[in-house]
């Protein structure tokens, strides 16, 4: 099996391909187009088995990655921290296109990585959430210099905290502000406009996010813990649960397998700080939702600090039982999602 690793770039793609050794035999840099992606197709073609592997830099490898998988590639998702893991490792000092690619093929041989799989609806719910975030931090920011407005016109009396995304909050500022005379307020005037627009923007972002999270993972949203944007993330983030090989893979990708740490006789694990870490902050926080809500997760909690885990550990091992249980669930989904394609496919 020949491993072609690349790296990615708006206006060219190194590639270099590797034995089953890591052993480099060819490199080839193209053009970041169509055009340049069939030629690269076209040069891989030397090698009968071949899988590319490309460096997950998300928008500048989006387009390169589709055109290899509807030409009919073998595609895996290389993770920064692994390429530049193998890019120390390497005996050749520098960076440079083929060094940084030699180091991806050599991660990706290294390493037993999920496939990548063509665009969805999963595509789609990763950039609302993602905006929606953007947005979300928008906004604070902008929260964040109207609160110093207000207090520079009038100390003591700024709103109470967490309040400036209410509407009757915004309203009473705007009509507050609305004679005073000076720089100061018609900047803070202004910002109150935006913030109020940035939260409408927000509010409806999250009903279409909600509306399509119910749609996606009806079974996920059932977890306890587990609310419409959680599931998006987990959704997006994902991309497809069914590229994962087994529950362990997942949590490994997701960054909650645990990490040995032990030499001798006394068994040890530590928490990983590996992994996707956005799938991460989502699983950390249904746990903590769990243990403050009660019910299973709360025992199991209560159950391993009985056994003499400290907090962390139990935390750490309830979060590992959690991403089990989404990779169930988001598995379940999915078939549930392709019961119907496969019908139409049988009946056509």
């Amino acid at each position: 099996m020949v491993v072609i690793g690349i790296d990615s770039h708006k206006s060219t793609h190194t590639a270099v391909a590797v034995d089953g050794n890591g052993r480099k035999l060819a490199e080839r840099t193209v053009t970041a187009r169509s055009a340049g992606h069939l030629e690269l197709v076209r040069w891989a073609a030397r090698f009968p088995e071949r899988r590319f592997a490309l460096e997950d830099t998300r928008h500048l490898s989006r387009r390169l990655s589709t055109d290899l998988l509807v030409a009919g590639q073998s595609v895996a998702w290389v993770p920064t921290r692994l390429m530049a893991g193998a890019r120390r490792s390497g005996r050749e000092p520098g960076k440079s296109d083929p060094i940084d690619a030699l180091a991806v093929a050599r991660a990706a041989l290294r390493e037993d990585l999920p496939v990548a799989v063509l665009d969805g609806s999963e595509r789609e719910v990763r950039l609302l959430v993602d905006h929606r975030d953007d947005l979300v931090a928008e906004r604070t920011r902008m929260q964040n210099r109207l609160r110093w407005h207000l207090h520079e016109l009038d100390p003591g009396n700024e709103p109470v905290a967490r309040s400036l995304d209410r509407s009757v909050v915004l309203d009473a500022l705007a009509e507050r502000l609305a004679d005073l005379p000076g720089t100061v307020a018609r900047i803070a005037r202004e910002l109150v406009v935006r913030i109020r627009e940035l939260t409408r923007a927000i509010d409806a972002l999250e009903r279409e996010i909600a509306g399509l999270a119910a749609t996606l993972s009806p079974t996920l949203l059932e977890l306890v813990g587990c609310g419409s944007l959680s599931a998006a993330k987990l959704v997006g983030e994902t991309a497809r649960v069914g590229r994962f090989r087994s529950a362990a893979a997942f949590a490994r990708h997701n960054g909650t397998a645990p990490l040995p740490v032990w030499s001798g006789n006394v068994e040890r694990h530590r928490l990983s700080r590996m992994g996707n870490r956005q799938l991460n902050v989502v699983i950390h926080r249904i746990a903590i939702t769990q243990i403050r809500l009660g019910g299973a997760g709360r025992a199991y909690f209560e159950k391993r600090r009985a056994a003499g885990d400290t907090k962390t550990e139990a935390i750490r091992a309830l979060r590992r039982r959690i991403s089990d249980e989404v990779f169930r669930r988001m598995g379940h989904d999915e078939r549930l999602r392709a019961a119907p394609r496969a019908t139409l496919a049988a009946a056509a």
